[in-house]
Order: structure tokens, then C-alpha cells, then sequence
């Protein structure tokens, strides 16, 4: 390897240098002065957060879906004072007590008040929701959700709860039971009845059981007995009915015909259900299909069982069993995995009790006549909310098995779209369970208002709907789609009006569970810009700041950071659309990380543009303290009021555990000049410093407004060629005071031995002295400021080269050669004790097994130009040279010694 010392620094040196001149920034939201309120964690105090003002004056709303820990966890809101006197103390509203159907049996445990939190658009109240709450059918419980609609002071109005339907518990049971002499042993049949018995309610319901063999008997109607007790008494007398065929269809036929009579105790207009349990092949398996199309058109349900028993006994074959199996299906209602199930023997009968029991008590609140036909019963409405002045949205997860619907006002009432609104008919689809309804939003434009929904689940990926409602049809407009498997794109929604026209500029979709480069759910938000066309257009995709598990941590603690624990921010968990917070004229976002920070959290704030919102956040706000009071901050914010009467927009962020009000600060603008007298350096113009002759020149900066301001000196290099007459260095830093505008001069000199081949560069750098209270500057403006100022030499006739003597040295480390090593290093220090050694470079050669990789510039003192001195006459070091005598030391050879790692290979 060699290394030649000539001479090449001077542009990257620059550059490095301009790097590390500081970046200054200002933000309107005080992070320091908040208002806090704090909650218990395992409540989930903080998961919701708005910010209301009635006549009682302003508050925090925040929201606890688990309140009520260990037993009932019902949930609730809390009202937290502003600016009271109150002490910031919260109070909880109690609304699962007063938020109540009548008429139904409610189950209110779990029921997650506070899950969604909207306030309403015009001030007059808010919604609160319950996305868990239910109600017992029978032995079923339903999930429908519930919404506490509460107003301006603070009472209930109204209980929302628009999927909630009317228990249909009337139901006429009949038993039919394969009692062939094939079914050995008789008790486990008998043992099975009680057990499935004992799950109806008798009254609503009814049971008849009937038994066949070569013929069908009715062993009892169905309105033999009006109490449980009873009716298992009887079921387990019931004996075996024996034979020597199994006569399916007709056993069918007669249930059809005779046990859902009135003669026998049927109730017309009441649910009609069959459960068939048989144990072989009919021998009148002609007639099935004809029977079971009569059993259809008379809307009787049937369940089938297959027992296996007699087909292992006797060692059938798989085809035999397929073939047995096939037969019973037919028997079974559509859909076939809810109404046919089959058992190894007579025994295991006594398994399929409670899956069975469900199916059939799930008939009891089902608006069609199959189980399978599940709509509204576990719709969870209210699982997010949204209300506009175009009315309420109720998301609901769990509609249509948890393919998920919205739940859409129209005028008084609420309407449920039907099951496939949100497919396109013409296109195949793939969303099953994909949660439609996970959020929801609305956007107003010039063409009419256009509502959206997110899909986060819809194949895997996630999926945004924009529709249009007439008050009873969807219409699909577009339809936006994740990028990642998982990503739970569409999990969170927010329209924004960012120029303040009342139309809608911008939709922001949130995909927080996004999976970054470090393998951990990074998260990003996608912001899509509406077009003249009415359509959504993807502009921009946004991030957080890229972090490593060691960056979320102190650098000094690195090394006890487990390296396997995930450090994933979830960067869009929540996204909130924020009036003009720094006063442009543009409103501003907000947005969520809450596991960032090794899970404690932090927001962004992104400032508005024209119709858009800028690609750069502005302010990130991380949450401090340990974690422990509260976690996950930015799981919640909202900021639509002054809550501190300053004029300005304040941010409230909820977290796990508690919620800040962060206060927002006036804006002001500073403008700064600065000026150089003379206005070029001259030589012959001297002035005495610490008594001696030197060049002097004036800068005076003038200000608008009350701030501090510090000058540099020569900020291109880092030895200054001038200091500052009031402290002697190349730095000058003040505090002054404007009541119009300010002008402050200041006198710098030269050093002894200058050279000008560059202008002197004076940073001017500049912000507010108190950063802590008053408003803040204009985070548009500039707060620094660069001017050159170059010399006015004269250039006369004499000159003399410049001798400069440059040296060089290495050293390094002894080297391993490893079959994975990845590079070493060979430290290079270059040093001048002559002249300026202008164009200096360095050149490396290296042997062919040996690759460059890069180059690491570190400490550099500039020495490049040229030097002009007094006395008539000046160096061009443009054309420096080095004497003969000290080039020995310019060029190094060297040789690395290396050990190679032996591999051995043992053989036996």
C-alpha cells in the first residue's frame, strides 16, 4: 500500500464544516408548560380524548374503556376542568347507568364505554360509545354496541343502540332419534338429550322428540311439558325404538307432517326446527331429497348428526363412511358447516351438546331463517363514530360475520346498509372478515358529501371504501388499498379542509401496524389529495423518525437494550386534523406514535400548504417520565379550541394512563439584517487593537422584535482569521430588547498573518431570549443569516513563491484475515509546518487483494490561499512548492504482516 501527500482538501472540508453549523427551528406548541391528568392504567384512562366548552366552562373529555376493574369493567367518560380552579381534578359521568333499551336483558359487563369519543361539529354535546355492549337472547348473548348520546350540560338525551333487535325466542323443537338396533349402547343417546336439553328455556321454546326404527313413533309432543324439569325427566325414560332398517325419510317426512301440527302443539308462525341423529344409511335414502325439498318449503331448519359408531364396529371403508356421510349432509341445512357435525360413536355424542346448543339458540335473535345468516347480532356498532353536519356514522365491526358494515343516519333514523353495500357486484370478493367500519369519516366537497370507511382486515392488506349515501343505498366511489400484508391499512381515518375554503382537501389513512426496514411495525400515514374529479389521489406517504431499538433508548444504555424487543412506533395509531396551530393560514395535522420511545410515545406536527400538508413534521413532542404513569402517548388527541384564551388552537394527547394539554404560542416574525464597514477589507485602512496596528472593519445587525443573537467569525474554518474587539474570540453572543426595531454594531480584526484567497464568512445566528413564555418565532422565516465579506487588496509586482513542508505518517492495527472479515482500517495523519500548501491532495495505491472502501475525514485545519501581506509586496501560493530537502517524508510504504485462520477438517 502507498500513500503520496499532494494536496486536495479544500472542498470537502467545506462542505464538512457547513454540516455542522447548527439548524435552528421554532415551534408554537409549548412542550414544557402543560396541563396533565392522570387515570389508572389497566383502566385505559386516556384511550379517548376531546376537548369540549359549554356554560360551565371548558373541559378535557377522556375516555376509559376498562373502568370498573376487576369485576364489571363497564367503562365511562371522565370531564376534566380547564382553567377552573378545580385542580385538574376528573370526574367520571357514570354513563353505563344511564345509557339503557328497554326490554331486553342487558349485559353491561365489558361493555367498554369511552372505547370512541366524538364531539359533536356544532358544540352542542357529545358521543360516547360502548362498542361491547350486549343483551342475552335465551342462553346466547349478542354484541351490538351502544352509544350514549349526552348533551351541551352534560345529561343523557338518548340511548343509540340501532342494531339491537327484539329476541325471536319462540321455537318448536323436534327431536328425531335413530333407535335401530344398530345404535349400541341406547344410553349415551338418552344421556345426550338431557344434556342438550338443558340448555333450553322452556316456554319460549318447545320440544317434541320422536324415534324410529323400521317405522316413526312420537315419543312426546311439543306441548307435552311446560317446565325443563319435567321434559328431562321424560327424555331420559325414552327408550330405544329398535328395528332392523333405518327409515330416514320417513321419519322426516312424519316429523313434517304430523309433529308440527297444531294437533300436536305447534304454534303458527313460530321458528320450526328438526335435529336428526342417525347412525347408517337409509334404507329409503330414495325418497331424501324429495322430503328435504318439502321440509324447505315449509321453512323447517334441520340439523344433522352423524354418529360413526356402527361404521368403525364393522371396520367400513373410507369410501363407505364418505358415502354415509354424504347422505346426512344432504339432510343438513345450508350452510353445511353450521347444520350438519358428526361423532366417532354413541359416546362422543355428548361433545358436540354445547356447539350444537349454539347453533340452534343463535336462531332465537337471527332476523333470517338460517344460523348462518348472522347480521347485526355481534355487529359491535359504535367501534369508531363520526359525526358532520351530513349526520352520524356509526362503525360496526362485527356486522355480517365481522365482514363489518356503517351504520348510517338518515334524518331521525338509523339504517343498516345491506350485506353487500360495500362489494362491488361485478368484482370478486375477498374481504371476509375485514372489519368495514373499523373507522370512519366524511368528506365534504363541491359535488355533494362523499363518505369513507376502513377496512384495515380486507385480504390481509387492508382497504379504504369511498362511497355516497341517498339516505338509503351505498354507492361505491373508489375503493384504496393497503401495500402490506398486515399493515392494518385503514384502521385509521382523517379528512382535513387544510386551506379553510369549507371543502375537503386531503385524506390521511393510517397504516400503523406497517412493517419497517428493522422488521418492527414502524408504521405511515398516506395522504391522498381529493382532484377536481372527486377522487382521491396519493400524494405523499409519511414516516417517523427512523429509529434502531438503541436509538429509542439513551446511546449510553445501548448495551442493555434486548436487542430481540421489538421497537416499532405504530406511527398513525392516531390521527387528528388540527385548526391553524403557528397562524399561516393553513390548518395542521397531527399524528400518533404511540410506541416510540421505548413505549411511552410521541406525536407529530405537520404544518398545512396549499390543499396539502407539508412532507416534513415540525415539531415531534416525546413523552417523558418512566412509562409507568403512562404509556402510549399519542394513542388519542384531538385540538379544535383556545382552551386558555390566548387566541391560539391547544392540543390535548391522551395516552394509557393519562392525557396532556399542551398550550400553542403566538407567532412572531424577527427579520434580521446585517452590514460590513467598509464594506470590503482594506489593508491600508488600519486601526490600533491592544496596542498594535491591525485592519478593523464594522458589522452592524439590525432587528425587528426582542431576541438574543450571537456572531461568528470566519464560520467556513475552523481556525478564524479575526476575533471581535469586545471579547477577543471569534464568537460575540447578546440579549437586547426591540421596541421598533434594533441596530447593534460590532468591530472585528484581522489576524497578524492573514491570507484572502477566501471572503471572511460571519454567521449571524438569532432566536428569542425567552424561549419559555411569550409567543415564538415564525418557524417560516429564517433564523440565521450568512454575509461575506472579501479583501481590497492591491496586488503589486513583487513576489516570492511560498515553501511549505508537508509530512505524512499511518499507523495500524495487526490484521486477522478471517473468511468473513469485513474491513480494516489504516489511520493516515498529514501535517504542514510550512507555507499554505495550496491544492493539496492525497493519492492511495494499494496491491490488487486489498479493495478501498471509503475514506473518514476527521480533524482538518484549513491552510489554503492566498497571503497578502503589508509592505508593498505579497505571496502567490498558488504555485507553492515544497523544497527538495523535505520530500523524504511525503510518502510512506507500508506492509501489513496478517495471520490467516486455519480451518481444519476431522474425518472418521
Amino acid at each position: 500500500m502507498h500513500i503520496l501527500c499532494d494536496a486536495y482538501v479544500v472542498f470537502f472540508i467545506v462542505c464538512f464544516l457547513i454540516a455542522l453549523l447548527p439548524w435552528l427551528s421554532c415551534f408554537n406548541v409549548d412542550e414544557k408548560n402543560k396541563m396533565s391528568f392522570s387515570g389508572p392504567v389497566e383502566d385505559l384512562f386516556g384511550y379517548t380524548v376531546q376537548q369540549f366548552e359549554n356554560s360551565e366552562g371548558k373541559w378535557v373529555l377522556i375516555g376509559s374503556p376498562l373502568t370498573g376493574q376487576p369485576a364489571k369493567r363497564t367503562g365511562d367518560v371522565y370531564r376534566c376542568p380547564v382553567g377552573q380552579n378545580k385542580g385538574g381534578v376528573c370526574e367520571k359521568f357514570l354513563l353505563p347507568e344511564s345509557t339503557t333499551i328497554p326490554n331486553i336483558n342487558e349485559v353491561k359487563e365489558n361493555m367498554t364505554m369511552g372505547t370512541t369519543l366524538v364531539v359533536n361539529p356544532d358544540g352542542s354535546g357529545f358521543l360516547a360509545c360502548g362498542p361491547q355492549y350486549g343483551y342475552m337472547c335465551g342462553k346466547q348473548q349478542y354484541i351490538t354496541g351502544i352509544c350514549s348520546n349526552v348533551s351541551s350540560s352534560f345529561k343523557v338525551l338518548n340511548s343509540i343502540a340501532p342494531t339491537v333487535r327484539e329476541c325471536k325466542q319462540d321455537m318448536d323443537i323436534v327431536i328425531v332419534l335413530d333407535g335401530s338396533n344398530s345404535i349400541y349402547p341406547w344410553y349415551p343417546i338418552t344421556d345426550f338429550l338431557v344434556k342438550f336439553l338443558e340448555k333450553i328455556d322452556i316456554g319460549p321454546a318447545q320440544v317434541g322428540i320422536m324415534s324410529y326404527g323400521d317405522d316413526a313413533i312420537h315419543n312426546f309432543n311439543l306441548n307435552k311439558f311446560d317446565n325443563r324439569n319435567s321434559l328431562l325427566n321424560g327424555a331420559a325414560k325414552i327408550p330405544q325404538k329398535t328395528g332392523n332398517k333405518t327409515m330416514t325419510a320417513l321419519a322426516i317426512d312424519t316429523a313434517r307432517k304430523e309433529a308440527f301440527t297444531v294437533e300436536r302443539g305447534a304454534r303458527p308462525g313460530v321458528k320450526k326446527v328438526m335435529v336428526i341423529v342417525t347412525d347408517g344409511e337409509s334404507h329409503d335414502h330414495y325418497n331424501l331429497k324429495k322430503v328435504i325439498d318439502q321440509c324447505e318449503q315449509d321453512g323447517i331448519e334441520r340439523f344433522a348428526v352423524a354418529v360413526l359408531g356402527e361404521y368403525n364396529r364393522q371396520n367400513k371403508t373410507s369410501e363407505e363412511i364418505k358415502k354415509f356421510i354424504g347422505q346426512i349432509k344432504l339432510i343438513a341445512s345450508e350452510q353445511k358447516s353450521d347444520h350438519f357435525f358428526n361423532v366417532s360413536d354413541e359416546i362422543a355424542l355428548v361433545t358436540i351438546v354445547d356447539v350444537l346448543g349454539s347453533k340452534i339458540f343463535a336462531l332465537e335473535a337471527t332476523s333470517e331463517n338460517h344460523t348462518s345468516s348472522f347480521e347485526m347480532e355481534m355487529s359491535q356498532s359504535g367501534f369508531s363514530a363520526h359525526t358532520s353536519k351530513a349526520g352520524v356514522m356509526l362503525g360496526a365491526v362485527g356486522a355480517f360475520n365481522w365482514n363489518g358494515t356503517v351504520v348510517m343516519q338518515s334524518g331521525q333514523e338509523f339504517v343498516v346498509p345491506k350485506n353487500n353495500s360495500f362489494h362491488i357486484p361485478e368484482q370478486r370478493y375477498e374481504g371476509m372478515a375485514g372489519y368495514v367500519g373499523y373507522d370512519v369519516q366524511s368528506a365534504h366537497t363541491p359535488h355533494g358529501v362523499l363518505y369513507i370507511t376502513g377496512a384495515p382486515r380486507f385480504n390481509h392488506s387492508g382497504q379504504v371504501t369511498v362511497y355516497r349515501f341517498d339516505g338509503e343505498n351505498v354507492t361505491i366511489i373508489q375503493k384504496l388499498k393497503g401495500e402490506q400484508i398486515g399493515s392494518y391499512f385503514g384502521s385509521v381515518l382523517q379528512t382535513h379542509d387544510i386551506d379553510r375554503d369549507n371543502y375537503t382537501d386531503i385524506l390521511l389513512v393510517g397504516a400503523p401496524m406497517y412493517m419497517g426496514p428493522e422488521r418492527d411495525e414502524q408504521g405511515q400515514v398516506y395522504v391522498y389529495k381529493l382532484n377536481e374529479s372527486g377522487l382521491f389521489e396519493h400524494e405523499m406517504t409519511l414516516k417517523p423518525v427512523n429509529q434502531t431499538c438503541c436509538m429509542a433508548h439513551s446511546q449510553n444504555n445501548c448495551k442493555s437494550v434486548n436487542k430481540n424487543e421489538p421497537c416499532g412506533a405504530r406511527f398513525g395509531t392516531a390521527i387528528a386534523a388540527v385548526p391553524d396551530l403557528n397562524l399561516d393560514g393553513f390548518n395542521d395535522i397531527v399524528i400518533g406514535s404511540p410506541l416510540e420511545n421505548d413505549h411511552r410515545g410521541a406525536v407529530y406536527i405537520y404544518h398545512g400548504s396549499q390543499k396539502s400538508i407539508k412532507e416534513k413534521y415540525v415539531q415531534r413532542i416525546a413523552a417523558g417520565g418512566d412509562g409507568k404513569s403512562m404509556k402510549f402517548f399519542g394513542q388519542s388527541i384531538h385540538g379544535i379550541m383556545d382552551l386558555n384564551g390566548d387566541g391560539i388552537i391547544d392540543v390535548t394527547i391522551g395516552g394509557i394512563g393519562g392525557a396532556a394539554l399542551f398550550w400553542s404560542r403566538d407567532v412572531a416574525e424577527l427579520l434580521a439584517n446585517m452590514t460590513f464597514d467598509p464594506s470590503k477589507i482594506n489593508l491600508q485602512q488600519t486601526c490600533q487593537v491592544q496596542g498594535r496596528t491591525t485592519v478593523c472593519v464594522k458589522t452592524e445587525v439590525c432587528f425587528k422584535y426582542r431576541i438574543k443573537y450571537s456572531l461568528t467569525l470566519d464560520s467556513l474554518r475552523a481556525i478564524a482569521r479575526g476575533r471581535f474587539n469586545e471579547t477577543d474570540s471569534r464568537r460575540l453572543q447578546k440579549n437586547e430588547s426591540i421596541v421598533d426595531s434594533f441596530c447593534r454594531e460590532h468591530t472585528f480584526y484581522t489576524s497578524d498573518r492573514l491570507d484572502f484567497r477566501d471572503p471572511i464568512m460571519v454567521t449571524l445566528e438569532f432566536g428569542l431570549a425567552d424561549e419559555d413564555s411569550g409567543p415564538v418565532l415564525d418557524g417560516e422565516l429564517p433564523t440565521s443569516l450568512n454575509k461575506t465579506v472579501r479583501s481590497h487588496a492591491l496586488f503589486l509586482y513583487q513576489s516570492q513563491r511560498c515553501k511549505f513542508t508537508l509530512s505524512i505518517s499511518m499507523y495500524f492495527c495487526r490484521l486477522l484475515i478471517k473468511s468473513n472479515q469485513d474491513k480494516f482500517y489504516v489511520n493516515i495523519d498529514i501535517h504542514n509546518s510550512g507555507d499554505n500548501a495550496y491544492n493539496t491532495k492525497v493519492t492511495l495505491s494499494h496491491t490488487e487483494n486489498v479493495n478501498y472502501v471509503k475514506v473518514e475525514v476527521g480533524f482538518v485545519i484549513c491552510n489554503v490561499g492566498y497571503r497578502i501581506l503589508m509592505y508593498n509586496y505579497y505571496f502567490d501560493c498558488s504555485d507553492s512548492e515544497e523544497l527538495d530537502t523535505a520530500l523524504k517524508d511525503n510518502f510512506v510504504s507500508i506492509v501489513i504482516p496478517v495471520q490467516n485462520e486455519a480451518n481444519l477438517r476431522f474425518t472418521a
